[in-house]
C-alpha cells in the first residue's frame, strides 16, 4: 500500500498554555486523523495525551477540533485535507493536557435534570407497558446521541458567552426533550428549561 508523508500539527500543552507542534507522519491509504495522532504517540511523542476508546464512532471519546472544526477524529479521513492538518482540543471545555479536555461539567449538569418518572398507574401495572410505534421511534431517535459533546463545542454560547455557566447547552436540551416526549413520563421540565437550563440564551430556538 502506498505511503506518503503528511504534516500533522497537534496542540501540545495544558491549562497554563501551549502551542502547535508539527510532526511528519507516514500516512497510509484509509487512515483517519486518530490513526495519525496515535502514530505520533507511539513513535514520536509518548507523552501525547489523547482520549479515545472504540475507534468506531460509538463512544464519543475522540472529539477534537480538526482544521478548527469540531469533529470525531476516528471518522475524519486524512484524505479530506491536503498536505497539512491541524488538530486541537475542544475550545468549549477546559484543557487538561494536549487533546484531552475536562468534560465533567456535562455530567454535573445531567444530574440536575429530573430522571424518567412514570405515573403511579404505570408503576402499579402488572402488564408490560404499551406504546405506539411512532412514540417508540421518536424516543429512540434521542438515544442515538453518543455524548461526544461536539454539539456543546460548536455552540457559540458555550464557546464564548460570559454566562455560559447559566446555559446547559444543546446536549442537555436533547436530554430534556427525550424525557418530555416520552409518553410514559409525567414530569413537567419546562420550568427547568426556562430557569436553570437557560434556554433563553439559545438564539437558535427563537
Amino acid at each position: 500500500m502506498e505511503i506518503s508523508n503528511f504534516d500533522l500539527s497537534i496542540w501540545r500543552g495544558d491549562a497554563q498554555g501551549g502551542e502547535m507542534v508539527s510532526y511528519r507522519v507516514p500516512v497510509r491509504e484509509g487512515m483517519v486523523v486518530l490513526d495519525a495522532v496515535l502514530w505520533v504517540q507511539a513513535n514520536m511523542a509518548s507523552d501525547l495525551a489523547v482520549r479515545w476508546n472504540c475507534k468506531a464512532a460509538k463512544c464519543g471519546s475522540c472529539s477534537a477540533e480538526i482544521q478548527g472544526f469540531p469533529r470525531l477524529m476516528c471518522k475524519t479521513p486524512i484524505t479530506e485535507y491536503g498536505s497539512r492538518v491541524t488538530v486541537g482540543p475542544m475550545k468549549a471545555f477546559p484543557v487538561i493536557k494536549d487533546l484531552v479536555t475536562d468534560v465533567s461539567w456535562n455530567y454535573e449538569v445531567n444530574k440536575q435534570i429530573p430522571p424518567f418518572t412514570p405515573g403511579d398507574e404505570d408503576l402499579a401495572a402488572s402488564e408490560p407497558w404499551r406504546m405506539q410505534q411512532k412514540d417508540v421511534e421518536r424516543v429512540m431517535e434521542f438515544r442515538k446521541c453518543i455524548e461526544c459533546f461536539l454539539c456543546q463545542d460548536v455552540c457559540h454560547v458555550l464557546r464564548a458567552h460570559d454566562l455560559k455557566s447559566a446555559f446547559y447547552g444543546p446536549r442537555s436540551m436533547v436530554r430534556i426533550a427525550s424525557l418530555e416526549m416520552h409518553p410514559k413520563d409525567v414530569l413537567d421540565r419546562r420550568p427547568l428549561l426556562k430557569g436553570n437550563a437557560g434556554i433563553g440564551y439559545c438564539n437558535v430556538t427563537k
